[in-house]
C-alpha cells in the first residue's frame, strides 16, 4: 500500500510542473484522493460489499468532484490532473501510466449490463473535456485532444482530435517513449488541411481555364493555421 502511495504521488511530479512538494501533493490534490478512495471502494466491490463501494464512490464525488464507479479497473500510475468533472464508468478499464484531465467521461453507449464502457491502454493522454463513449478500445501511447468525442477504437500511437472523433496513426519512433505526451497544443487540425487543399486545387483548375474569373477571389488558403480573406462563404 505504502509502495502504491509512493508510485502516485511520484506520477504528479512527474506529470505536473506546478507540483512542487509532497506535502503539496498530499494537501492540495483532488484527483490523488479521488484514485485512493477508489482504491479501497474497488476493493470492497470485488469483496461484495456493494453498497458501501458505492457510498464510499459517492462520499469521493462529493470531496473531490470525481465520480469513479468502484467497479471500474485501474492500473497502476493513474494521474488525474485539476479533476472536476470526470466520470468513469462501471465497466471502464485504464492501463498504466494513463494521465487524465478535467471533464473527461469515459461513458457507456448500452443498457445491458454487460462490458460498456472504454478500455484505455498504457500511456494513453486524454485532454479536458474529452468524451469516450462505448465498448471501445484506445490503444497504447494514443493521445486524445481536448473536447473531442470518440466513438470507435484506435490503434496504437494515434492522436484522436474532433467530434467525431478522427483518428491519426502517429510514427512509430514518436510513441516509443515512456513518458506522456502532454504537447495538448501539437494537435493536427484535419478538417482544416482538407479544405486549404481543396481551395489550392480549385485555385489551381481555375487558373487552368483562360478567361475564368475566380469563384473565389477573397479566399486563399491557411498560411500556419489561419485563414485570410473577406468572404468565407464558402
Amino acid at each position: 500500500m505504502l509502495k502504491t502511495i509512493q508510485e502516485d504521488v511520484q506520477s504528479v511530479l512527474d506529470r505536473d510542473p506546478a507540483a512542487r512538494s509532497v506535502w503539496e501533493i498530499l494537501l492540495c490534490y483532488p484527483g490523488v484522493y479521488a484514485i485512493w478512495i477508489h482504491r479501497l471502494s474497488h476493493h470492497l466491490w470485488k469483496g461484495g460489499f456493494k453498497l458501501i463501494a458505492r457510498w464510499l464512490s459517492q462520499l469521493a464525488r462529493s470531496m473531490t468532484g470525481i465520480e469513479i464507479h468502484p467497479g471500474a479497473t485501474i492500473g497502476r500510475n493513474f494521474f488525474i490532473d485539476h479533476g472536476m468533472g470526470v466520470v468513469i464508468g462501471e465497466t471502464a478499464e485504464i492501463g498504466e501510466n494513463v494521465t487524465m484531465y478535467h471533464g473527461v467521461t469515459l461513458g457507456g453507449t448500452s443498457l445491458q449490463k454487460t462490458k460498456r464502457h472504454p478500455t484505455i491502454e498504457d500511456h494513453v493522454v486524454i485532454g479536458a473535456g474529452a468524451k469516450v463513449l462505448g465498448a471501445i478500445t484506445i490503444g497504447a501511447h494514443s493521445r486524445i485532444g481536448a473536447n473531442a468525442v470518440v466513438v470507435k477504437s484506435s490503434p496504437p500511437n494515434s492522436v484522436i482530435i474532433g467530434v467525431p472523433g478522427q483518428i491519426i496513426v502517429r510514427s512509430q519512433e514518436k510513441a516509443m517513449s515512456d513518458k506522456p505526451d502532454l504537447e495538448h497544443g501539437l494537435l493536427p487540425d484535419t478538417i482544416g488541411e482538407t479544405l486549404a487543399a481543396l481551395v489550392s486545387h480549385v485555385e489551381k483548375l481555375e487558373k487552368r481555364l483562360d478567361g475564368h474569373t475566380s469563384i473565389s477571389p477573397a479566399l486563399h488558403t491557411s498560411d500556419h493555421g489561419i485563414w485570410h480573406g473577406e468572404d468565407f462563404a464558402i
